[in-house]
C-alpha cells in the first residue's frame, strides 16, 4: 500500500507541474504516440491491435508502449517498431523511469483504465483518448476525448481499434512479431502438445481426470503431452498426472521461454487465460476452453482471424454479467464471480464442467489433422 501511495503522490506532483489552463487540441499528425496501460497478460496481448493500427496509419511516428514489467520482454523483437517500457504503478522507481524516459507524447491512448490519465498528464501528453463510462466518474476528468464503447458485439481487440477513429489495422500475421530472445528449455524429441492447465481463477479449471484422459488420447495418437502451468499451480499438474507419466515444464518458464515452447508445439489446449492469447501471437494452433469468460469478447475477431484458433463453450444462463473494465456494455455476456458459497459467488463452475470431454477430443483430432495438412 505504501508503494502505491508513493507512486500516486509522485504522479500527482508531476501532473500539477504540467497541467495548464491553455486550450488543448488533438494533433493532426502526431509524431510521438503513447499506449499506456497496466493490464494482465491476455488483455495486454489483445491490445496490440492498437500497435498495428497506429503503425499502419502513422508509419513515421514513434510509438511507445507502457505495460507491466513481466510482459515487456515479449516485445524485445520490436513488433511494429514499438518502444516498450515496463512499469508498475506500485513501483515509484518505474514511474520515475517513465517520467524521465518518455518525450512529451503528442497523443496518448488509454485502452482500459482512465485513472492513468493523471499519469498521462504528468508525462506531458498533449491529447488523451479513452473509452467513456469508466467508474467512478472522476477517472474521466482529465481525458480530452471520450469515445463510446462499441455498441455491437465485437472482440475486444477490434473494439480497441475504434478508440482512435482511424482505419482498422491489417489482420495479424506471425511475421509481425519477431520472437523474443530466450533460453529455450529441453523439449520432447518427437511431436508434442502443450496442455496448459492453470488459470487465474479456479472457476476456469477443467477437471483433472479429463485432462488425464486427453493426455492418454494424445499418447495413443503418437503425441507427447507436455504439461504447463503457472509457478504456483504445480498441484494442478499433479492432480492431472499423479504418476508423473508425462513431461512437465509447469512453473519453470518465463513468458519468453514459453513463447518458444509453444512455437514448436503441434497444438496448445488451454483454458481461457493469458496463455491462450500467447498461443495466438505465436501462431500455434490453439484450442481454448471457455467457462465464465466470453468467447466472443476474448475471441479472434477480425484482427486475429488468420490465426489457427478454436474456442469452445456451452450456453449457460449464469454467464449474465455485462461489464468490461468497469463499463456496462449490454451485449457482453460473461461471469466474473469468485469461487465460494455466498449468494453472489459460484459454488461450482458448471460452465467448465459442461465442456464435453469427447467433443474436445474430437476438436483436438481435427486441429492436429488440419495442422498436418497446412
Amino acid at each position: 500500500m505504501a508503494s502505491r501511495l508513493q507512486g500516486r503522490l509522485l504522479t500527482a506532483f508531476w501532473a500539477l507541474r504540467r497541467i495548464t489552463s491553455g486550450r488543448r487540441q488533438r494533433p493532426v499528425a502526431p509524431q510521438n504516440i503513447l499506449i499506456l496501460h497496466h493490464l494482465l497478460l491476455g488483455d495486454s496481448l489483445m491490445a496490440v491491435s492498437l500497435c498495428a493500427q497506429l503503425r499502419s496509419n502513422y508509419p513515421e511516428a514513434t510509438i511507445w508502449l507502457a505495460l507491466p514489467k513481466a510482459i515487456a520482454p515479449l516485445f524485445s523483437g520490436r513488433p511494429w517498431q514499438v518502444h516498450v517500457l515496463g512499469w508498475d504503478p506500485r513501483d515509484p522507481t518505474s514511474v520515475l523511469k517513465l517520467l524521465h524516459t518518455l518525450p512529451q507524447p503528442d497523443l496518448c491512448l488509454l485502452p482500459a483504465e482512465n485513472r492513468y490519465s493523471l499519469l498521462a498528464r504528468a508525462l506531458g501528453c498533449r491529447w488523451i483518448i479513452a473509452f467513456a463510462g469508466d467508474l467512478p466518474a472522476y477517472k474521466n476528468w482529465l481525458v480530452d476525448e471520450l469515445r463510446p464503447y462499441s455498441s455491437e458485439p465485437t472482440a475486444w481487440s477490434d473494439t480497441l481499434t475504434e478508440l482512435i477513429g482511424l482505419a482498422a489495422p491489417p489482420a495479424y500475421s506471425v511475421r509481425d512479431w519477431p520472437a523474443p530472445l530466450a533460453v529455450i528449455p529441453r523439449l520432447p524429441a518427437g511431436p508434442f502438445v502443450v496442455l496448459h492447465v492453470g488459470a487465474s481463477s479456479s472457476l476456469k479449471h477443467w477437471p483433472a481426470e479429463r485432462w488425464h484422459n486427453l493426455a492418454l488420447h494424445l499418447e495413443r495418437r503418437g503425441y507427447t503431452p507436455l504439461w504447463s502451468s503457472g509457478a504456483q499451480e504445480q498441484h494442478l499438474v499433479d492432480a492431472c498426472d499423479p504418476q508423473h507419466r508425462w513431461p512437465s515444464l509447469a512453473g519453470r518458464l518465463d513468458l519468453t521461454q514459453l513463447w518458444h515452447v509453444l512455437a514448436q508445439a503441434r497444438l496448445l489446449v488451454v483454458p481461457d487465460t493469458g496463455i491462450a492469447h500467447l498461443g495466438r501471437v505465436v501462431g500455434t494452433p490453439t484450442l481454448c476452453l471457455f467457462g465464465p469468460g466470453s468467447s466472443l469478447l476474448c475471441g479472434a475477431g477480425k484482427f486475429w482471424n488468420n490465426m489457427p484458433y478454436q474456442a469452445i463453450d456451452i450456453p449457460i444462463s449464469c454467464r449474465n454479467q455485462n461489464t468490461n473494465f468497469q463499463r456496462v456494455v449490454p451485449w457482453i455476456q460473461r461471469c466474473e464471480r469468485f469461487a465460494g458459497d455466498a449468494p453472489d459467488q459460484c459454488a461450482s463452475a458448471a460452465c467448465m464442467l459442461g465442456l464435453d470431454q469427447q467433443r474436445i477430443i474430437e476438436l483436438v483430432d481435427r486441429m492436429l489433422q488440419d495442422a498436418q495438412i497446412t
